[in-house]
């Protein structure tokens, strides 16, 4: 079973939809639950960082301060969701590449599930390709990981 999960989120329908999985899930369990939002300070198309974090470019400048703000916010909104479902978290707002600051989370606070969300909108040949956020995230993680599918 579950005793601590660990759900990705930055507000887009993806990480929604990893979210609703975390509800779904605790409907019949009671783990420990840790929301992350990551700000990430270097933006790299082909990792889909958009997946689970914000991406800024320069972090010195007004526009990242202004990312995290926005993060923040986000993450407030995803913890009042859990709220409104009778579920506590701990909120996360980490700054880095998405993967090795979820792989490095999940294994300080000895995650026992990691719930991302996936896009199906990017082509399977780009995806291939470039390699996505979740697929390398499976090598990194040595935990279960659950990955919801956006509808």
């Amino acid at each position: 079973m579950f005793k601590r999960i660990l759900v990705a989120y930055n507000g887009s329908q993806e990480s929604l939809g990893a979210l609703k999985e975390c509800i779904r899930l605790c409907q019949h369990i009671e783990p420990e639950i840790h929301l992350l939002v990551v700000v990430n300070p270097h933006h790299n198309p082909i990792m889909f960082a958009s997946d689970f974090a914000i991406s800024s470019v320069d972090i010195s400048n007004e526009d990242f301060e202004n990312n995290k703000k926005t993060m923040q916010s986000k993450l407030e909104s995803g913890e009042e969701q859990l709220k409104k479902q009778n579920l506590n978290c701990f909120k996360h707002l980490e700054i880095g590449e998405p993967v090795d600051v979820i792989a490095k989370m999940a294994a300080d606070l000895a995650i026992d599930l990691v719930i991302v969300g996936h896009s199906k909108r990017v082509s399977r040949t780009f995806r291939w390709w470039g390699g996505t956020t979740d697929a390398i995230l499976t090598e990194k993680v040595n935990c279960s990981l659950l990955i919801a599918s956006s509808i």
